[in-house]
């Protein structure tokens, strides 16, 4: 009798076998050019599961002039979840420039790696944002190198807030968090700001079955709005402060928010 793969902390394969040390995979790793997909699974179903795929082909040909199947991505992320023998996880998807000549980077194409964790369970404890001067490079782009939202997002929790808050131009436009998108509530309109930013899938979800505006949020305008909310992939929390700003927590808001976010339908790998 075959014993089940035990479930690990942390569980990698590159390019659908376990990860290994080849100098040409670990230079590819280390190069930090590429971009990736992160995603909640259970039972191994996926929330906007075409979404994340869609993602994954978009940049890779915009990164590396080739496509990436979703079909080959959905069988590596099986795949995976049967090695690390879960069926609940936090997932991610990295593609990664290939190095010539390195094991399973399909002879200098993009070498695809999927990593597995435990899942996350939703925290959604209002949050505290620290605006900063900064937006990512290339922000339509979940891609990897983000030094400047890690940096500015750990001195953001140093300084005792949650979550730093992209900003930039003359009125200090709101863009986006370093790993969330964020939103703002007038009453009528959930608001997502036009500054560079990227579209995350959960926002994606979100933002067709709710009442939504796109548009230029300058962040003096922030005292103005009757509520805010922050979605990532690991769930959506509602905002209590920017800065010095308390913001009200619309409890109804939040309902209809949630709401949205569970009617989306949970796709099978």
């Amino acid at each position: 009798m075959t014993t089940p793969p035990q479930p690990q902390d942390l569980y990698v394969e590159i390019d659908g076998a376990p990860a290994a040390t080849e100098p040409g995979v670990l230079a590819s790793l280390m190069s930090g050019y590429g971009h990736y997909t992160a995603m909640q699974v259970r039972d191994g179903r996926v929330q906007g599961l075409g979404l994340h795929l869609e993602r994954l082909d978009r940049s890779t040909r915009e990164l590396f002039g080739l496509g990436l199947d979703g079909g080959r991505v959905r069988a590596l992320l099986a795949g995976a979840l049967q090695g690390a023998g879960r069926k609940d996880a936090s997932a991610r998807v990295y593609v990664y420039e290939g190095i010539e000549g390195a094991a399973g980077a399909g002879g200098g194409g993009p070498l695809t790696v999927v990593t597995v964790r435990e899942p996350f369970s939703a925290d959604r404890s209002p949050k505290a944002l620290k605006s900063v001067p900064y937006w990512r490079p290339a922000a339509h782009i979940k891609h990897l190198g983000g030094f400047g939202q890690r940096y500015h997002g750990d001195a953001a929790r140093r300084a005792g807030f949650d979550e730093a808050l992209l900003t930039g131009g003359p009125s200090h436009e709101i863009a986006e968090g370093a790993v969330t998108n964020v939103a703002f509530w007038d009453g009528t309109s959930v608001i997502w700001p036009a500054a560079p930013h990227l579209v995350g899938t959960t926002m994606s979800l979100v933002a067709p079955r709710l009442p939504s505006v796109t548009r230029s949020v300058p962040l003096a305008e922030v005292p103005y709005f009757r509520a805010a909310f922050v979605t990532s992939a690991r769930g959506i929390a509602p905002v209590n402060r920017i800065d010095d700003t308390p913001l009200r927590v619309d409890e109804e808001l939040m309902e209809r928010v949630y709401a949205a976010y569970e009617a989306a339908p949970w796709d099978a790998l």
